[in-house]
């Protein structure tokens, strides 16, 4: 059996930068509730995105469920947003009682498509949570002319956008509000986590005391807040990993490049390009099928290199719309992009330690007729 190769692999620091760094936490002992470890991370990433308030958290849907509460939107109230995305975007609406209602994406980079958003504004509509995919961004000067024409805030979901950089400005800076996932398959992780990034520095208090069970002081709990703390060694970790992310970000591209190489261009395969005015991180290496045109489908290419201890994933598939829990209230067709895009989308592996061999090895497979 040949070796295995995932669809990714966590990026990590050696053991002994790591161990360096964790040492001050076994002298202190401080292991959670915003220790030295937390504050550096939070001014490193202050610093490396160029931004002028950061919010560190377990994880990135805790830090969207906070982002979306800490607008005390009413109950019932209406959020714009995409199917085409990780269930945290829908569920962190949902949870705040809130009402999903879905656009569709463009076919270009499958971010929402921003032609389509002011037809569903309506008078309970509160705001719009746009999703970058892929290290795609959204057209976020587009979707600010429609917020700001409408009164609506605007949430971005950044899980896959760490370090972009639109006209050379961080993806961070647009927005209301944006929310960043450190998690382990992420460009940049901290084994689990998650950032807030905001320009409003009003909405520091309040969205570090909804992290922290709502205290307020040491005897005052004037809210009901949840326990989203990250913790020390997480933060040591993500350290370690901001010092590498440059050089990270340099080898996924190469494999990028790589791909681009062998399938640009192959008749019934849509690979994703790089966005005009845009610094990329590279996150992921999406291809969109057309059985009809190239032979084999998605799901046949999937099997056959799997068949090779290869392992992909249908990411997004299903449709958030399509999901159990949300399929009695919503059409998919109503999103028949969305829907065409995931019942044909493959990503790839794609890592900063993925070998050209290896590369070559996937992409023989896939054109193998």
């Amino acid at each position: 059996m040949s070796k295995k190769i995932l669809v990714t692999q966590s990026s990590m620091p050696t053991i002994e930068e790591y161990i360096e760094e964790i040492k001050p936490i076994f002298a202190n002992k401080w292991l959670t509730n915003m220790g030295e470890k937390h504050k550096k991370l939070e001014s490193n990433l202050k610093e490396y995105l160029g931004v002028k308030n950061i919010s560190l958290y377990t994880n990135g849907h805790n830090a969207l469920y906070i982002a979306i509460k800490s607008f005390d939107f009413p109950d019932g109230s209406e959020v714009i947003t995409t199917p085409y995305s990780f269930s945290s975007t829908t569920h962190a609406i949902v949870q705040n009682n809130l009402k999903p209602v879905f656009c569709d994406i463009n076919e270009e980079d499958y971010t929402i498509d921003v032609n389509k958003i002011e037809k569903l504004i309506n008078e309970k509509t509160v705001a719009i949570l746009p999703v970058h995919v892929y290290g795609h961004v959204c057209d976020v000067e587009k979707i600010d002319e429609i917020a700001k024409k409408h009164n609506l805030k605007v949430i971005y979901d950044c899980a896959h956008v760490f370090g972009v950089k639109y006209k050379g400005t961080s993806i961070a800076n647009y927005g209301d509000i944006s929310m960043f996932s450190f998690h382990a398959t992420k460009v940049f992780n901290t084994i689990e986590g998650g950032a807030l990034v905001y320009k409003d520095d009003t909405k520091k208090i309040g969205l570090e005391r909804l992290k922290n069970f709502g205290i307020n002081g040491a005897e005052c709990v004037d809210m009901v807040g949840t326990n989203a703390k990250m913790n020390e060694f997480c933060a040591a970790m993500g350290i370690c990993n901001l010092r590498h992310i440059d050089d990270e970000i340099k080898k996924r591209e190469k494999v990028y490049n790589r791909y681009l190489e062998r399938l640009d261009g192959i008749d019934g395969i849509t690979v994703s390009k790089v966005q005009n005015n845009i610094i990329p991180n590279f996150a992921y290496f999406p291809i969109i099928f057309n059985k009809e045109i190239f032979g084999k489908s998605r799901d046949d290419v999937k099997k056959e290199l799997e068949k090779e201890n290869i392992y992909t994933r249908k990411y997004f598939y299903p449709l958030i719309s399509d999901y159990e829990c949300y399929r009695d209230n919503y059409d998919s067709n109503e999103t028949p992009i969305a829907k065409r895009i995931s019942n044909n989308v493959l990503t790839i592996p794609m890592y900063a330690d993925l070998s050209l061999e290896d590369v070559d090895k996937i992409c023989d497979i896939i054109l193998k007729k």
